[in-house]
């Protein structure tokens, strides 16, 4: 950080690296840099009640991660950010941190199914990213009430028992699935509730995001009126 913060801070001709050279550069590390992708209106707003989305369901559920910075810029593969982070390190999570970042993964998908009535391809990575949670919670972290605290996949394509031996049986594998399946279909239907609840909130996160582009925690939780919680401020 320290480093591309200086080299920033060259590229700028500052006689100092300043704060606003480590905000930058933090997010170019942790989001990507800007792609200089231009998005249509209709693109735009959609990305903006997607990242909403997320957002909203991150200030709205006690047990995740604080949000640091909304963006609809778009960044590497992605139209649009949202960035959450713990306050401290993190070395173990319940699974009610767990459903929560299933929660909020499913937000942008779910804003526009409220907002437009359809779906789209924009939800890809979240939803790689929830179901690979899901399943790592009923597979290896016997967080599943039905199947128990037993391992039922692999550890980094092995065995749980031997190195090498031979994959767990179809069986297996479908009585995993049908969990994961019910574990995100139960979080899809809480983040819905959730957000038709609260629409009145999303559409106000989105039209400033829209007007913003990119909202640091102050002013995201402010425009969608909701008390801010311990956030370190980014920028």
């Amino acid at each position: 950080l320290a480093n591309e913060a200086a080299l920033l801070a060259t590229r700028r001709n500052h006689e100092q690296v300043l704060m606003a050279d480590f905000t930058d550069s933090l997010e170019k590390i942790l989001l990507g840099a800007p792609r200089g992708t231009m998005l249509s209106p209709e693109d735009r707003e959609r990305t903006a009640y997607h990242e909403s989305g997320h957002a909203l369901v991150g200030m709205l559920t006690p047990e995740a991660d604080p949000v640091r910075k909304v963006s609809i810029i778009p960044r590497g593969m992605a139209l649009g950010v949202t960035l959450s982070t713990p306050d401290s390190d993190r070395v173990s999570y319940s699974r009610e941190d767990l459903q929560a970042k299933i929660k909020v993964a499913l937000g942008g998908r779910v804003a526009e199914e409220i907002t437009y009535g359809r779906i789209t391809t924009g939800a890809e990575s979240d939803i790689q990213q929830l179901t690979q949670i899901a399943r790592q919670m009923v597979g290896r972290w016997g967080m599943s009430d039905k199947l128990g605290p037993v391992t039922l996949l692999p550890s980094d394509g092995q065995s749980p028992f031997l190195p090498g031996a031979s994959e767990t049986s179809p069986q297996t594998q479908w009585l995993v699935d049908q969990e994961v399946q019910a574990m995100i279909e139960d979080a899809h239907g809480q983040v819905t509730e959730l957000l038709t609840e609260h629409r009145a909130q999303l559409g106000s996160l989105a039209r400033a995001l829209i007007a913003a582009e990119t909202l640091d925690a102050p002013a995201a939780y402010a425009a969608a009126d909701v008390p801010t919680r311990s956030v370190i401020v980014t920028s």
